[in-house]
């Protein structure tokens, strides 16, 4: 065990996580996310919802501070009347660890999310989410001396 490592990172996902570099990106699936379609790796963290795994890893991971929406949600399909209370959720946890808050959050589309994951994404974190639209990715920063 380590102190001040969020219980629920296995060491696999810490593995991972700290093999990341600036840049690069990681998923967070909700419990509909085909990850196993789209996942280069998958960590499955069926237990636990997203709003969960997205403060553990922002505890240890920051945001990219070089690119305008380091965190990316998947946009509601045209014509969807579900409602994301869950996105405001996102943006309080985000609020916490990074300054710039809401303003930190993109949408892209659903098709093209799913070709993002498979391209950039180092890993794949499937969730057992069941909010409709809780998939979120995220690029990872730089990491200072003054951290």
């Amino acid at each position: 065990m380590l102190k001040g490592i969020p219980k629920i990172i296995s060491p696999e996902l810490l593995k991972i996580l700290c093999e990341m570099g600036h840049g690069d990106e990681l998923t967070i699936g909700d419990g509909n996310f085909p990850g196993h379609t789209n996942a280069k790796i998958e960590i499955r963290m069926d237990g636990h919802g997203v709003p969960e795994i997205l403060e553990a890893i922002l505890k240890v991971m920051p945001l990219d501070t070089y690119v305008e929406h380091p965190v990316m949600l998947m946009a509601k399909v045209p014509g969807d009347t579900v409602e994301t209370p869950i996105w405001d959720t996102y943006k309080e946890i985000v609020a916490k660890y990074d300054p710039r808050g809401a303003a930190c959050f993109g949408e892209i589309e659903r098709g093209a999310f799913y070709d993002r994951t498979r391209e950039k994404s180092s890993v794949v974190i499937m969730s057992g989410e069941s909010a409709l639209y809780a998939n979120v990715i995220l690029k990872k920063g730089v990491i200072t001396d003054a951290e």
